[in-house]
């Protein structure tokens, strides 16, 4: 038996593309003690990759050339040398883009208590980001605003869900018609913006009448300009993403600071690693609620671990409807 792995080849200048990635095969690794062998059954794709796949400082160590690419999985344990955990058990791991791996710490995952590929998602760092994001920094009170943009994605999706349970009234900002009509649909946001349409400024205006309290931002760009001229006095903007600018070589500059001054906002950047624990507080609520069906989720699958670099591909355009996921 070897072992298949996706290595970073090369860092992108601009978009990503899949020469920028290679495939190989090493030999199986084999656990020391107190290590478990484990075989990955789901690869998480998300935005954060694009970062690592590049040089420049960041919070967290890039990905060097030839290493295997950074990425959360969720496997079975196939061997063990480890005091606490057995054949057989499923586990949440770093192993990245590879179909097998060696590791002495991971997360033991209850199988009966969701699909095992949520761990990745709804129960998973996605979630845990929207919970502790907007509970924490944006603060939401009942009957305020709060606005998120890539609505239908892993993080905006739950964002939304999560402001309409406590109280306050939920927009979203999406790209297309199908998935507008998902977030007003099946999450039950109270309206969403499709900005692939256009005129976004007037539709902003439209959705969020009365101004915006909390900006749960995704994807920077022009469209924070855009909010930032519609947020309300001491209004908080949480910085999750800006997906908008992974690929861009000119990052896009904010023209609109002054109304950061003007109307006295909190501006703060999120890192879910902040308040790794308190994850399981996350888990429990959002575990919760999924149980009560409060939560809904929806997923993007492809299949096979040499399909991951267009995975990751497509989800930095854009094409993903809902989180992004490689099956094993």
């Amino acid at each position: 038996m070897t072992n298949k792995r996706v290595l970073l080849a090369s860092r992108p200048a601009g978009p990503v593309s899949e020469a920028n990635f290679r495939i190989d095969e090493a030999p199986l690794p084999r656990p020391a003690d107190g290590e478990v062998l484990v075989r990955n059954l789901w690869l998480s794709l998300d935005p954060y990759m694009r970062g690592r796949m590049s040089d420049a400082k960041s919070y967290a160590k890039g990905v060097e050339i030839g290493e295997v690419m950074v990425g959360q999985t969720v496997g079975e344990v196939l061997e063990s040398r480890h005091p606490k955990m057995k054949v057989g058990d499923v586990v949440l791991t770093q192993l990245g883009w590879q179909l097998y791996g060696c590791i002495n710490d991971a997360t033991k995952l209850d199988a009966a208590r969701a699909p095992l590929s949520y761990y990745l998602g709804l129960l998973g760092m996605p979630g845990m980001t929207a919970y502790f994001g907007l509970k924490e920094l944006g603060q939401p009170k009942p009957g305020e605003t709060v606005l998120v943009s890539a609505a239908s994605g892993a993080v905006g999706s739950v964002v939304g869900q999560l402001a309409r349970l406590w109280g306050a009234r939920a927009v979203g900002i999406a790209g297309g018609w199908e998935k507008c009509n998902y977030v007003s649909e099946e999450l039950g946001f109270d309206a969403c913006i499709d900005y692939k349409a256009g005129a976004v400024r007037e539709h902003l205006k439209a959705a969020c009448p009365n101004g915006v309290d909390v900006y749960f931002d995704n994807v920077g760009g022009e469209i924070l300009d855009l909010v930032l001229a519609r947020a309300n006095l001491f209004g908080r903007i949480v910085v999750c993403g800006t997906i908008s600018d992974y690929n861009s070589t000119d990052p896009y500059r904010v023209r609109n600071w002054r109304a950061i001054l003007v109307n006295r906002l909190r501006v703060q950047g999120m890192i879910v690693f902040d308040w790794k624990d308190r994850y399981g507080e996350a888990l429990k609520a959002l575990g919760g609620y999924f149980a009560e069906g409060k939560l809904h989720y929806r997923e993007s699958v492809v299949q096979g671990l040499e399909n991951a670099p267009r995975g990751l591909i497509d989800l930095l355009a854009g094409k993903n409807f809902g989180k992004q996921l490689v099956k094993l």
